[in-house]
């Protein structure tokens, strides 16, 4: 989108496993588009980025991002998501503070975070900017450090950074664990779809290009030190949404039964919030900003991407279903297996 619009877009990225080349297809040989292979929590490699490039606007999207992993480990999560961000606000700050007059001006930070750093709601109301924090995963402690952290730099130092908390994100290439492609895939290999505890946990699921063109309209006109919450009102419980799913695979990829027969209950995520809800009237009543895409709409585009694009879900996926992460470091490989 920001190539599109006439940006030139400077894209730094370790290549952790999520990461691939593969996920930008046609940027490839873009005089707009540069791709640098590096780690934001190395502070050299940041200053010679914003000393070479010189941006005017950083979006900060690099993260560890899936809660089962951290519960599983947390040390990647606090290395990236907490020092990488100080990493990077300091690079960011050195730069800033270079600037003069109307590159001074303009100059934005872009924090990217989650709703998960406010905790679980009840079976009624919705976060706002307000809503005090309350992380229950060491992912989203972790994020909710950095957000803390974000805030603190343009407190303490002035620098004009915007935080952005979202919901859960859905669409084309996402990495297979989260629990849309785990769907997708499990149900097109013919393996159990699981669903944690009793698939009552609700969650509220944005559209990943929605989400795209809300970052573009904070980073554009966002006032400097606020918090903007992004959310579709798409609540769905787990196991409506999985439903869903394979309602749109039995009719687009029929199995000799529903898809829904391969919905399996599991045990439970340690520290499982039961309910997320976004609260987007800020964003949408000050920056003119609303989700476009239903909920319908989003995951039909979704299954029909996957089903186009079996290749790249290979790639990714080589034994084509998911093993379970989450059960925390406590287990023995023997207990994982059984």
């Amino acid at each position: 989108m920001l190539v599109d619009a006439g940006h030139r877009v400077v894209n730094v990225d370790k290549l952790t496993y999520a990461g691939s080349l593969d996920n930008l297809p046609g940027l490839s040989g873009n005089p707009q588009h540069v791709f640098e292979h590096a780690d934001i929590c190395d502070a050299k490699s940041m200053g010679r980025m914003f000393d070479r490039y010189r941006p005017d606007v950083v979006m900060h999207l690099a993260a560890e991002s899936h809660v089962d992993r951290s519960i599983d480990g947390a040390t990647p999560f606090i290395q990236t998501n907490i020092v990488g961000t100080y990493t990077l606000l300091e690079a960011a700050r050195r730069h800033w503070s270079g600037l003069q007059g109307d590159a001074r001006d303009r100059f934005r930070f872009v924090h990217v975070s989650t709703d998960e750093v406010y905790g679980s709601l009840g079976a009624t109301g919705y976060f706002t900017e307000s809503t005090a924090y309350d992380p229950s995963s060491p992912y989203s402690a972790s994020k909710a450090s950095s957000d803390h952290l974000v805030r603190a730099w343009h407190r303490t130092y002035g620098l004009p950074i915007l935080v952005t908390n979202c919901s859960n994100n859905y669409g084309p290439f996402q990495y297979p664990e989260k629990l849309i492609p785990v769907t997708i895939l499990n149900a097109l290999a013919g393996q159990p779809i699981p669903v944690y505890g009793t698939g009552e946990n609700v969650r509220d699921w944005l559209y990943v290009n929605d989400h795209a063109r809300a970052l573009l309209v904070v980073a554009d006109r966002g006032t400097p030190g606020e918090t903007y919450n992004v959310g579709a009102r798409n609540e769905r419980t787990n196991i409506e949404l999985v439903t869903t799913i394979c309602a749109v695979l039995d009719e687009l990829r029929p199995a000799t039964t529903s898809h829904s027969k391969l919905i399996t209950l599991v045990d439970d995520r340690p520290g499982h919030d039961h309910r997320y809800a976004i609260d987007p009237t800020r964003i949408e009543s000050e920056l003119g900003w609303s989700a476009e895409t239903s909920f319908e709409e989003g995951i039909r585009n979704t299954v029909e991407w996957y089903l186009a694009n079996s290749g790249w879900c290979l790639a990714r996926l080589p034994e084509g279903v998911v093993s379970r992460l989450g059960l925390g470091p406590s287990f023995s490989r023997s207990e994982r297996d059984a």
